[in-house]
């Protein structure tokens, strides 16, 4: 979804005071409208209300789309070429051009949050579980696996990796993804602190009706239902109580601490498939610069009737793999200012999109530098 010319309520700069830019859909010479006709156009769509007016000419199909912050954007459906670069090899690796027709949301309009210039962007790169996403879109047509993965830096600089495709990691594991949702959901099973299993209730981890927890990358905290929140600070502070002095900022509980974060247990959380994730103190803390110079403040935020979301906090450092294909997640810890390994084998018993022209499938390894 990109900005377009014009746009009412969008900002011209970012809150850095970058000049934002513009599509202009008369610019493009491979431009072209998507009609009420076109599959994508179905208000069935997910997170998206799309809708068509008798009283367009064009017979274009419009789109509504709403965050969950309120915010929100309407436009109209478009397609257009995206340009893009494969990586092969691994010693001497080459740069292969390609290019692929892609459907995208023109946004006209903008509300809420999206018109404050400290939020403002040029667009939002679809990597959503639906078929419309771009990974979706870019896989019916055959040029990429339905896969996609990435390794945030969790040092102050930030960055990391992004990959259309499988980031190989022997030590990778899968839990399966929870079916027909709007975001990337998964089934916890458990929590320990220390391999000490925590007293939760089963239930408040059952995925119907949007509960589960979220992989979400979008979000960067953590965020975990009261009934589970509860019970795992209460085991952080009963480990950290005897070397650190607690402490509450912001309605988070925080602790004073004269030696380092070491001080802390390790916190695992169980999913299904027997996929552990262990949170090291580092991918659950959050250094607080208002209080003292050795406050670390717990990174989990406490929700009520919210599904639980793990955030940038836990998922930095690490590789993680969205496998759309085999509707998993796979993850393990990693350096990721190191270079990766990347699969791009296309599977043959992949479902087809029948609304995208199938071009011809190859199989080969890349590495991203």
């Amino acid at each position: 979804m990109v900005n377009c010319n014009p746009c009412t309520g969008c900002p011209h700069s970012s809150g850095l005071g970058i000049e934002l830019n513009f599509f202009d859909t008369t610019s493009s010479s491979t431009a072209a409208l998507v009609h009420c006709s076109d599959p994508i156009c179905s208000p069935t769509v997910q997170g998206v209300a799309s809708s068509c007016s008798h009283k367009d000419k064009h017979n274009q199909c419009r789109y509504v789309f709403k965050f969950q912050d309120n915010s929100a954007a309407s436009g109209f459906y478009l397609s257009d070429n995206m340009y893009f670069d494969t990586t092969i090899g691994h010693s001497s690796p080459t740069s292969v051009s390609s290019s692929a027709a892609v459907l995208f949301g023109c946004s006209t309009d903008v509300s809420g949050g999206l018109t404050k210039t400290a939020r403002a962007f040029d667009g939002i790169f679809g990597f959503g579980p639906n078929d419309v996403s771009v990974v979706s879109q870019l896989s019916s047509q055959g040029k990429t696996p339905n896969v996609f993965s990435h390794c945030l830096k969790g040092d102050g600089n930030g960055g990391g990796i992004l990959v259309i495709g499988e980031i190989l990691e022997p030590n990778t594991v899968y839990s399966p993804m929870v079916p027909s949702q709007f975001h990337y959901v998964l089934n916890l099973q458990s929590i320990s602190v220390n391999g000490n299993l925590l007293s939760i209730n089963p239930a408040v981890f059952v995925t119907p009706h949007d509960k589960g927890i979220v992989v979400d990358s979008g979000t960067t905290l953590a965020y975990l239902a009261q009934e589970a929140y509860d019970p795992l600070v209460n085991a952080i502070t009963t480990v950290v109580s005897q070397l650190g002095s607690p402490a509450i900022s912001q309605g988070s509980p925080c602790y004073l601490v004269s030696t380092s974060i070491d001080i802390f247990p390790s916190i695992t959380f169980h999913f299904a498939g027997g996929a552990p994730m262990v949170l090291k103190p580092a991918q659950y803390l959050v250094h607080n610069d208002f209080l003292f110079a050795s406050t670390w403040c717990i990174g989990f935020q406490k929700t009520q009737g919210e599904p639980s979301i793990l955030g940038d906090l836990v998922l930095k450092d690490r590789i993680i793999v969205y496998d759309l294909d085999n509707q998993r997640i796979g993850w393990t810890d990693y350096d990721c200012s190191m270079p990766v390994n990347v699969s791009m084998t296309l599977r043959k018993d992949k479902k087809i999109n029948p609304r995208a022209k199938r071009s011809g499938a190859s199989s080969s390894e890349i590495r991203i530098l």
